[in-house]
Formats: structure tokens, C-alpha cells, sequence
């Protein structure tokens, strides 16, 4: 039997770095994951087992605390670059990287309208996300968002969907819309403030959740991607998934009370995942 090794890659994952960035009368606090995926000239280290071509993982591991000293400063996206492109430039053998990074963000405590100089606070579950993927033809940035929690409690409804032998779900136009959102959109160049750029994309994402008239999970997650493309020029496409966290109204009338729609059970697991991409014409 002959045997041929296709498409192969290998890096390091869950570097977590924590970072102060010590200014005269304050500090900041960056706390990131970053992943490494390296593709290359490395067959004979799986076929042969030899290793000449390979840069080891704990190598990779060092590489990203060593360079956060000068270079991790401000975007993640930036820092996932400057990481892409030391990998590329040093090591002939490698045709493409990709770095994912992951933040969690923190906030500045703040008493009597005055900010602490080094005390945070983290923002919840939801975290910054960043995806560089660079070959010798192209460099595509990617920013997102995940573990966006966002709920609204009205102009939220679903009504004539499919009904079967199987069907038990009551047709409501006034429920409870809830998800852990994840959004990743792909932008057209990379020379621009990353930061500046991610934090008004996300304001487009929430500010269409809270105003649209919701017919379906379906329909909102258009209309946010829609939104964004329409707001800003700068990004190409952008994906979305969106779990339906539900709300189920719980059955008073069992105690002979009415539950006017305020009393609900809610539920982690089995939940709807919808998911979408939306691109420019």
C-alpha cells in the first residue's frame, strides 16, 4: 500500500500572555490567547521523522512573549501581524501562518468620576477576537467579537414555520430574543486603526440587534451583517453565529395564576445555532 500526506500543519496553542503597559500616571492591562498554525516544507518530519525544517512549538511558544515586549502595544491585530510577518521572514520553509488571538478585556475602575491608575475590572464574558492568516501572495485580517451575550425582552417574535407530526413549539410574536453572539469580518486593507475600527463595528452590531424587528434568529443576523457591510466600507464580508439562549414561559395556570408573559425557564442546552455569512454584492 502506498501512502501520500496531503494538506498538514502544526503550531502551538493557548500561549496566554498577560501584559502591563506602564505609563507615568497609569497603567493598562492587556490579557490575550494567542494560537499558532504553521504550513509549510515539513513532510519529511512526518514521513522521515526528520526534524531539520522544524521550528519547535515551545520556540513558537517563546517567540510570542519575547516580541510582546516591544510589540504588543496596542491592537491584537497589530501584534498578530508583527507575529506573522517574524515567522514568515525567519523561516524559508513555512508558505503561510495563521495567528488566532483571543482578548479579555479590562476597564479601569472608576470612584467619584476618576479612574483608578491600576485597578480593572473585567467586561464580562465577551472577548475580542483576531484572526491573521499570511502567505507570500496575501495578508487577510480578520476582527471579531465572541461570547457576546445580548438579550432583548421585546419586537421579537416566530410564527409560520413548519408544523408536523413532531411540532410542539407554540407560534409567539412577543418573546424573549437572547444569544451568545460570535462575529469575525474580514476587512478590505490592514493599514487602519484596528481598534478604533472593531469597537464601531460592534456598536453596529448591538445597535441593530436592539432596534430590528425581529421575525426570526434568521432575519436579525442578516440584518446585523447587512448593517455593518452598509456602514463600513472597510469590511469585506462577515460571518455571525448566533445560539438561540431560550426563554421558555413556564406554566402558572397549573397554580391558577396567569403568566402574562413574564415568568420564564431558561435553558443552556438543546439550543438553535444559526449561522450566516454576508458579503458585497
Amino acid at each position: 500500500m502506498s501512502a501520500k500526506l496531503t494538506r498538514n500543519s502544526y503550531g502551538k496553542n493557548a500561549v496566554n500572555l498577560s501584559k502591563v503597559i506602564r505609563h507615568k500616571d497609569y497603567h493598562e492591562f492587556k490579557q490575550i490567547s494567542v494560537n499558532i498554525s504553521l504550513e509549510g516544507d515539513f513532510i519529511t518530519a512526518y514521513t522521515e521523522g526528520d526534524n531539520k525544517k522544524i521550528l519547535a512549538t515551545d520556540t513558537q511558544k517563546n517567540t510570542v512573549y519575547a516580541l510582546a515586549r516591544e510589540h504588543f502595544n496596542s491592537s491584537i491585530e497589530s501584534f498578530g501581524i508583527y507575529l506573522s510577518d517574524h515567522f514568515m521572514s525567519h523561516n524559508p520553509q513555512i508558505r503561510q501562518v495563521t495567528i488566532d488571538i483571543t482578548e479579555h478585556s479590562y476597564t479601569r475602575l472608576s470612584f467619584d468620576d476618576n479612574q483608578h491608575p491600576h485597578a480593572f475590572m473585567g467586561n464580562g464574558p465577551a472577548k475580542n477576537t483576531a484572526r491573521i492568516v499570511h502567505n507570500a501572495d496575501d495578508l487577510r485580517v480578520w476582527s471579531g467579537v465572541k461570547d457576546l451575550l445580548i438579550l432583548k425582552t421585546a419586537d421579537s417574535g416566530f410564527e409560520s414555520f413548519i408544523r408536523d407530526a413532531f411540532t410542539s413549539l407554540k407560534e409567539t410574536d412577543d418573546r424573549i430574543l437572547a444569544t451568545q453572539c460570535e462575529a469575525s469580518w474580514l476587512y478590505d486593507t490592514n493599514g487602519q486603526d484596528f481598534t478604533a475600527c472593531a469597537t464601531a463595528i460592534r456598536n453596529t452590531l448591538l445597535k441593530t440587534f436592539a432596534f430590528h424587528k425581529s421575525l426570526s434568529v434568521q432575519q436579525t443576523l442578516y440584518a446585523m451583517g447587512e448593517a455593518v457591510l452598509a456602514e463600513h466600507s472597510i469590511v469585506k464580508e462577515i460571518s455571525l453565529e448566533m445560539p438561540n439562549k431560550h426563554h421558555i414561559p413556564f406554566n402558572l395556570e397549573q397554580f391558577g395564576l396567569i403568566n402574562k408573559n413574564e415568568i420564564f425557564i431558561a435553558t443552556d442546552e438543546p439550543y438553535g445555532l444559526i449561522k450566516g455569512t454576508i458579503t458585497r454584492e
